[in-house]
């Protein structure tokens, strides 16, 4: 796993993204005191069952690697330009 330039920028984009697409799409409400890797782990676990991103083995599925995985689908939607990708 190759860590990111900027990856605790783009995990916290990244949820905060991925918390606004889960609640837009009618999926689920959160609470504020949801924690914030239960949010992660539902996000991740949402987008994969909408084929946005793939899914880990369940095995390697751990707070780190979603993590890491949410940092890079969010990069991958940035424009090339956007100074966290620089």
């Amino acid at each position: 796993m190759k860590k990111l330039k900027h990856e605790a920028e783009l995990y916290k984009a990244a949820l905060a993204a991925g918390v606004a697409y889960a609640e837009q799409r009618g999926a689920v409400v959160f609470e504020r005191t949801d924690s914030a890797s239960d949010k992660a782990l539902y996000v991740y676990r949402l987008l994969v069952h909408d084929k946005k991103i793939q899914p880990m083995p369940e095995e390697q599925v751990s707070e780190k690697s979603i993590r890491h995985r949410l940092a890079t689908w969010y990069a991958h939607q940035l424009p090339k330009d956007d100074p966290l990708l620089n």
